[in-house]
C-alpha cells in the first residue's frame, strides 16, 4: 500500500497597507485614522458625485516611492492609474482607482522574499453589519492604500508571519504607514497552494482574504494547507477560490469563486494624467533614497555588534522606533562617561537596556504612557544607570529612584541624596542593623544555623527592607553570614 503523498506549500502574500497622509488619495478630505464619527470624512470627489475630478496626492506617491527605495526595488520612470471596476456596497463610484500594467515599485526584496511589485490605490469604505441592516461608512472611501505583492516564495506559515512582521516595522520607519492591524491600517491576504515535495507544477491557488493579525496569518496558513493536503488525499480536487479567516472557529472559510484581472475590466483612468517618475519632473529619487533613515534589519545589526544586546531586547527597541533613540542617546551619554571602553560600555549599556525593557516599560504600561510622553531625560536615565554601574545605589533602590523620576522628571542625584538611598557599603555602619535584625528574626536564624541556606535570603530582605534598599546587598550577605556562623 502507497504511502501518504508528502506536500510542499507554495505562498504569496498580498499585503495592503494605509497610507499616513493629511488627505484622502484622490482629493482633501481628510485621512483621520480616530474616524470617530461616520461619514464626515468625506466630499463630492471621494463620494463619486457626477462632474467631479480626482486629483493625484503627491505625498501619497512619495511614501510609496521610499517604500519602494527601502525594499531595493526598481522605481518606474513611467506609471498610470487604472479603473479596477467591480461592484461592493462601500464603493462609491463602482470602480476603484488602482494600478494594473504600470505599478510604481517592480522588483526588490524582504527577508530573501522577492517583491513582484509595490503599486498605490485607493481604499474602499467599511461596511458595519447590525441586527437591523447592514450600514456603510464612507471615511475610508478614497484613503491611500499601497498594496505590495510577492512573489510564491514562501514554503511555510512562520515565513510568512516573519515577512509581513518584517514590512510592518519598515513601513513605520520610513513613515509610509502606522499599520496599525486592530484599526485596519495594514491587512494581509494569503495565496496558498501546495504540491508533492519535487513537483515544478503549482498547484491550484486559494486566497485567504483580510486578515487583521500576524498571528491569525500564521494560523490561516497552517489550517489551509493542512485542508489542501486532506482534500487531495481523500481524491477531492481543490477549487480556486476566496475564502476568509474565522478567528472563533479557527478554520477559512468559503466566500466566493477567484476573480480573475479580466474579470475587472482594467483600463486606463482617463481622469489622470500619467506620472513621469523623473528628476525632471520633480521626482529627485537618489536624493530620497539618500533620505532614507536606517532601516530595521540594519539596526538590527548593528544594536548587536555595538551594544552586545541579545536578540529578544533588540526586538524590543526595533518595535518602537522612537524607544531606540532614546536608548541610543542614553547610551551616548555612558560612552563619553567611560571614554570609549568597549567592555565596559556594554555592560553599562546591558543595565540601561535592561531598565528600560523592563521597569521603565512596567511603568509605562502602569500609566497609559509612550516613550515621547515621559519626563525622564536620556541624560537623567544616563545618569542612574551610571550611579547603578559604580554601586551608587542599589538594584533595589534604583527601582524607587526610576519612579520618582518618572513622576516628576527629577535628576537621579538629587532623589538620592533627598531620600537617602545612597548604597551603603561600609561593614561598620551596617553591623549594628545586621545584629538587631539576628536577634529579631529567631525563625529564619534557626533555620539558617539548621542547614537551611534559603532562610539567609530572607535575613537579606528584611536588611534591604530596614535600610530602604540603600545596603549593598553583596556586603550585606557577607556580614549577615559572618555573624551567622559566630557562636
Amino acid at each position: 500500500m502507497a504511502g501518504k503523498t508528502t506536500y510542499e506549500s507554495v505562498i504569496g502574500l498580498e499585503i495592503h497597507a494605509e497610507l499616513n497622509t493629511k488627505t484622502k488619495m484622490f482629493c482633501s478630505s481628510l485621512n483621520d485614522p480616530l474616524e470617530k464619527h461616520q461619514n464626515v470624512n468625506i466630499c463630492p470627489v471621494c463620494m463619486a458625485h457626477p462632474g467631479t475630478l480626482p486629483v493625484i496626492n503627491r505625498e501619497a506617491v512619495k511614501k510609496v516611492l521610499r517604500v519602494g527605495l527601502a525594499l531595493g526595488g526598481e522605481i518606474s520612470t513611467f506609471t498610470q492609474f487604472d479603473r479596477k471596476n467591480y461592484f461592493y456596497p462601500d464603493l462609491p463610484k463602482g470602480y476603484q482607482i488602482s494600478q494594473y500594467k504600470y505599478p510604481i515599485v517592480v522588483g526588490g526584496s524582504l527577508n530573501g522574499i522577492r517583491i513582484t511589485r509595490v503599486h498605490l490605490e485607493e481604499d474602499t469604505g467599511r461596511l458595519q453589519h447590525t441586527d437591523g441592516g447592514t450600514l456603510v461608512d464612507y471615511n475610508r472611501a478614497g484613503v491611500p492604500l499601497m498594496e505590495l505583492v510577492t512573489e510564491p516564495d514562501i514554503r511555510t506559515a512562520s515565513a510568512a508571519r516573519a515577512f509581513a512582521e518584517e514590512l510592518h516595522l519598515l513601513l513605520r520607519y520610513v513613515d509610509a504607514s502606522d499599520a496599525d492591524m486592530e484599526k485596519g491600517q495594514m491587512r494581509i491576504e494569503a495565496n496558498v497552494s501546495i504540491r508533492p515535495v519535487g513537483s515544478l507544477e503549482f498547484g491550484t491557488k486559494v486566497e485567504i482574504k483580510n486578515i487583521n493579525s500576524f498571528r491569525a496569518a500564521e494560523k490561516a496558513i497552517l489550517y489551509e494547507i493542512e485542508r489542501q493536503a486532506e482534500a487531495l488525499e481523500n481524491g477531492e480536487s481543490i477549487k480556486q477560490e476566496t475564502r476568509g479567516w474565522d478567528d472563533v472557529k479557527d478554520r477559512t472559510v468559503p466566500q466566493r469563486s477567484k476573480e480573475e484581472a479580466r474579470d475587472y475590466r482594467y483600463f486606463p483612468e482617463p481622469d489622470l494624467p500619467p506620472l513621469r517618475l523623473t528628476k525632471e519632473n520633480g521626482w529627485d529619487i537618489e536624493r530620497m533614497r539618500a533620505a532614507l533613515p536606517e532601516l530595521p534589519f540594519k539596526k538590527r545589526v548593528r544594536f548587536a555588534e555595538q551594544y552586545g544586546l541579545p536578540p529578544k531586547i533588540i526586538a524590543f527597541f526595533l518595535a518602537d522606533k522612537h524607544f531606540a533613540d532614546y536608548f541610543e542617546h542614553a547610551s551616548s551619554e555612558l560612552h563619553a562617561w567611560l571614554k570609549g571602553n568597549n567592555a565596559d560600555f556594554k555592560r553599562a549599556s546591558g543595565i540601561l537596556a535592561n531598565y528600560l525593557s523592563s521597569d521603565l516599560q512596567s511603568l509605562m504600561i502602569e500609566k497609559e504612557a509612550t516613550i515621547r510622553d515621559i519626563l525622564i531625560t536620556p541624560e537623567n536615565m544616563a545618569e542612574l544607570i551610571k550611579m547603578i554601574y559604580k554601586n551608587e545605589v542599589s538594584s533595589r533602590a534604583a527601582k524607587d529612584v526610576l519612579r520618582r523620576m518618572f513622576a516628576d522628571g527629577s535628576d537621579p542625584s538629587h532623589v538620592v541624596q533627598e531620600e537617602g538611598l545612597a548604597q551603603v557599603s561600609d561593614t561598620i555602619a551596617l553591623q549594628d542593623i545586621a545584629k538587631r535584625i539576628l536577634e529579631e528574626n529567631p525563625k529564619p536564624v534557626g533555620d539558617y544555623r539548621a542547614g537551611k541556606e534559603v532562610a539567609l535570603q530572607v535575613l537579606v530582605g528584611k536588611m534591604m527592607k530596614e535600610t530602604k534598599g540603600s545596603a549593598n546587598p553583596e556586603v550585606t550577605r557577607g556580614l549577615l553570614t559572618n555573624l551567622l556562623r559566630r557562636v
